[in-house]
């Protein structure tokens, strides 16, 4: 067995763990400074999976903690503030590692932290960023010329009944964070930056009407992918109308973006969290084959599932399998990748045909 370290047991570690173990072709060191979540009761006492408490800011304690692990690889699952510390601590161990952060400035650091090395380092390995630039990288392949890039992906409770229209179902700072940055798009063939929350559009899904705005981070190596390859692209985050308005009130009006932690106070108090979600995915590209201006679209709407005896949330299922599907397919061929790698290296068949990436298969 392989052995693997996942960083946080929270919705997402949890699971990810699950997945990993299950195989009986790995083993699973869950490290967290908390095991009394209500995910983290769900892998106590399962085969293969042995639960660390740990808590980061003790470095010497995790200093010879984690020499005592014969570990190949590295999962962070805990906020993206936590990630350089880890992939320092990867990069020290020669594991590889892998994440799932949206923050811009954290994945640069670990690009350049990868340079040289013999291990993978593979931040943005989620749902989005992570996913969705797989196949936008595979729709692209069909073009000869690109148009437009059009990527929307929301996590949206099934039912709702306060004025956000929202659940929480993934991190809060993350959430925050996607919210607060700036977000990175292409215009005229060139990079281009713009505020968050902006952008807003109206689109229909199945006969039910959504919106959409720009978010940072979600649109992950796409930039640099398609630079220059393609006259517009963006990534926005897909919600209940009227959402936008009042997240823009909270953070711009009442200048909460400036604060952070109140703001997450308010959203994590007031804000339910919910296993009863929806994850929609959303790809568009246009563009021109033998010189006809044609549309090839990925759309798919992922629900919860039951996995081990117990229920997830589709944003659960869709980060955690994306990030268990990648850990699978590079540590079977360790040979053929080392140093940064991004999540769209990875051929497109091979992703969805791996016992953890076929929960994206279009229905």
């Amino acid at each position: 067995m392989k052995h693997i370290i996942v960083a946080g047991a929270g919705k997402i570690g949890c699971l990810i763990a699950l997945h990993l173990a299950n195989t009986q072709d790995y083993c699973v060191t869950l490290i967290d400074k908390d095991f009394s979540q209500a995910d983290s009761q769900r892998i106590k006492n399962k085969a293969n999976i042995t639960c660390l408490v740990l808590d980061l800011s003790d470095k010497q304690q995790v200093q010879t903690q984690f020499e005592k692990l014969n570990a190949v690889a590295i999962v962070s699952c805990l906020p993206y503030f936590c990630n350089k510390q880890l992939a320092d601590y990867a990069q020290a161990f020669q594991w590889h590692y892998f994440d799932l952060t949206e923050d811009v400035a954290t994945a640069k650091y670990i690009v350049q932290l990868a340079k040289d090395s013999q291990t993978v380092f593979m931040p943005r390995c989620g749902l989005a960023p992570g996913f969705i630039g797989l196949v936008a990288k595979h729709l692209s392949q069909q073009f000869d010329e690109l148009k437009a890039i059009k990527l929307r992906v929301g996590a949206l409770p099934i039912n709702s009944n306060n004025a956000l229209q929202y659940a929480l179902t993934w991190s809060t700072d993350g959430l925050i964070n996607e919210y607060a940055n700036a977000s990175e798009i292409i215009k005229n063939s060139a990079p281009f930056i713009v505020p968050s929350l902006e952008g807003l559009e109206s689109i229909k899904i199945d006969g039910t009407s959504y919106e959409a705005f720009y978010t940072s981070g979600g649109i992950g190596n796409l930039a640099d992918i398609f630079n220059g390859k393609v006259e517009t692209m963006s990534y926005k985050t897909i919600r209940y109308p009227g959402h936008c308005e009042k997240i823009k009130f909270l953070m711009n009006d009442l200048l909460l973006t400036q604060d952070r932690e109140t703001l997450k106070i308010i959203l994590e108090r007031a804000i339910p969290k919910t296993y009863q979600d929806v994850v929609i995915i959303y790809v568009s590209i246009t563009g021109y084959k033998q010189g006809k201006l044609i549309e090839s679209n990925y759309v798919n709407k992922i629900y919860p599932c039951c996995f081990y005896g117990y229920d997830w949330s589709a944003m659960q299922v869709t980060t955690a399998s994306s990030v268990a599907a990648v850990i699978d397919i590079i540590l079977a061929d360790e040979k053929s990748y080392q140093g940064y790698q991004c999540q769209e290296n990875i051929h497109f068949e091979t992703f969805i045909q791996n016992r953890f990436g076929k929960i994206f298969q279009e229905a």
